[in-house]
């Protein structure tokens, strides 16, 4: 009960921030989509405040649609808006963050994610390559270090599997399987809807934090016999989901291959980062703790399961509302 409680608080990986999005139309005017997540039907208070002498071409025309206030306008800055800061006012409402993209005429764009703790920043001029592949491998590792269903996938896949070469051969299993389905949702040759995948990504957690709890019991399941193959079916799911979070930014249509690899690098280089420190984090706590409990032991699965469990239900739940 006490686990069920405290997972009201939990943020799961459903990657719905705020979204500023300017297309530049030349002389100075820019097309402005900006999308903001509702709570009910109330909008958040969550602003754009561009450079003082913007002007304001035609009103925003909102609309309610899939959990989210979207709005259109069209602004107009002489000059341009390159070198300008724009500021997000109103983050700490109930926004945690914004992605931006800013998609210039020539065709390249630029891509910032801004945090209560910085919520403004400068538009640049025409980008190079590097500057694209930079933006999104930072996206790709942010995006992975603050999507917790999928970590507590991976978490829970590292209760089971020991021993460096079955770890190295799992993740590996993971990252293919992920990287196939990011790569075709993201170019358009597959569709999944987004409740029901959710919902099962959910679930994938759920199982394999079973199968942590099997194995405790002496008797291992799948996860524990052959982890690739888990790994790699649920992998395939938990592709789609970053395809999501990617088309809430868009690719560069000058640098989409570009764009679309360093993402993926971004993910990978984030899931790297984070079995590092839990496989060191368990050397140091087999270090320190040489004989607990054996009720220990189940402690994590169950606290995994439990939240994992809860999502799956407010996540079937939402199929209606």
């Amino acid at each position: 009960m006490l686990l069920c409680s405290l997972s009201w608080a939990a943020c799961a990986d459903v990657f719905r921030p705020a979204y500023l999005e300017l297309n530049e139309r030349g002389e100075g005017r820019y097309d402005v989509l900006w999308k903001v997540p509702a709570r009910g039907t109330a909008r958040l208070a969550v602003d754009v405040v561009w450079p003082a002498d913007t002007t304001q071409l035609t009103p925003p025309l909102a609309l309610l649609t899939d959990g989210a206030f979207v709005e259109r306008w069209r602004i107009q800055r002489h000059g341009g808006l390159a070198g300008q800061t724009i500021r997000i006012e109103g983050l700490s409402a109930g926004v945690t963050d914004v992605i931006v993209r800013v998609e210039r005429a020539d065709g390249t764009a630029q891509v910032e994610r801004l945090l209560p703790q910085s919520p403004s920043f400068t538009v640049k001029g025409p980008t190079v390559a590097g500057e694209v592949a930079w933006s999104y491998l930072v996206l790709g590792v942010e995006h992975i270090l603050s999507g917790i269903d999928h970590l507590l996938f991976v978490l829970a896949l590292l209760l089971i599997v020991h021993g460096g070469r079955r770890i190295f051969l799992t993740i590996t299993a993971f990252t293919l399987a992920h990287s196939l389905t990011l790569m075709a949702a993201t170019l358009g040759w597959v569709h999944v809807p987004g409740p029901p995948l959710e919902a099962t990504i959910a679930l994938s957690i759920v199982f394999v934090a079973a199968e942590v709890v099997h194995g405790l019991r002496g008797r291992p399941g799948l996860t524990a016999r052959a982890p690739w193959v888990v790994a790699f079916g649920f992998g395939l799911l938990h592709g789609f989901g970053f395809a999501g979070a990617l088309a809430e930014v868009g690719l560069p249509q000058t640098a989409i291959p570009l764009a679309l690899l360093m993402f993926n690098v971004g993910v990978e280089a984030g899931q790297l980062i984070f079995v590092v420190a839990v496989l060191l984090l368990r050397r140091l706590l087999d270090l320190a703790i040489a004989r607990r409990p054996a009720w220990v032991s189940y402690l994590p699965p169950y606290a995994i399961g439990t939240v994992a469990m809860f999502w799956v239900i407010e996540r079937v739940s939402a199929f209606w509302a």
